[in-house]
């Protein structure tokens, strides 16, 4: 069955422990697909805390850059592919190349390789779009580059729960 779901909500908000509930849910063999480039100790302890969050039923990759060419390449019938997080990936390739159209070129592949997929797929992503105009040029890209993949992503998507508080809110359908 194929179903798209992405699970959106600001930090600590739950949406990794409630997107790994949906995933499981879905009873097939499970794909973590990992954005994250932990480069300090910090982001370290984080990555390894969400490590074991998953069961060792998870088979896990890690994808900084080239996310949507993952979930072409590793999309079965018999496979839920978890992806963890966008906004991450969105740092990336700003990371990698600091310009908004290639960011954008990069998450129109993404949708594109999210509508043929022959399994689920869970997709996370913060959103940052709740506070403060950033005070630099690179951080109000960031901010709105990271919006603007939620709103495509949730476009295409046939289920968006955005996640308060540990509470998983459905907002479509």
């Amino acid at each position: 069955m194929k179903e798209i779901t992405l699970v959106i909500g600001g930090c600590k908000s739950g949406k990794s422990r409630h997107a790994l509930e949906i995933a499981e849910g879905y009873g097939l063999r499970q794909l973590f697909l990992a954005t994250c480039v932990p480069c300090d100790e910090e982001m370290e302890a984080r990555v390894a805390r969400h490590r074991k969050e998953r069961s060792d039923a998870w088979e896990a990759m890690e994808v900084p850059l080239a996310l949507p060419e993952a979930i072409s390449d590793h999309a079965a019938k018999d496979r839920v592919l978890l992806v963890d997080c966008l906004t991450l990936w969105i740092t990336n390739l700003l990371m990698h190349r600091d310009e908004e159209a290639f960011v954008s070129a990069r998450v129109e592949r993404l949708v594109e390789s999210l509508l043929p997929l022959p399994c689920p797929v869970v997709l996370v992503s913060n959103e940052v779009g709740c506070g403060i105009v950033p005070e630099n040029r690179l951080s109000r890209l960031f901010r709105d580059l990271a919006g603007l993949a939620n709103q495509r992503v949730a476009a295409v998507a046939d289920r968006v729960v955005r996640m308060t508080a540990g509470i998983p809110v459905r907002i479509k359908p």
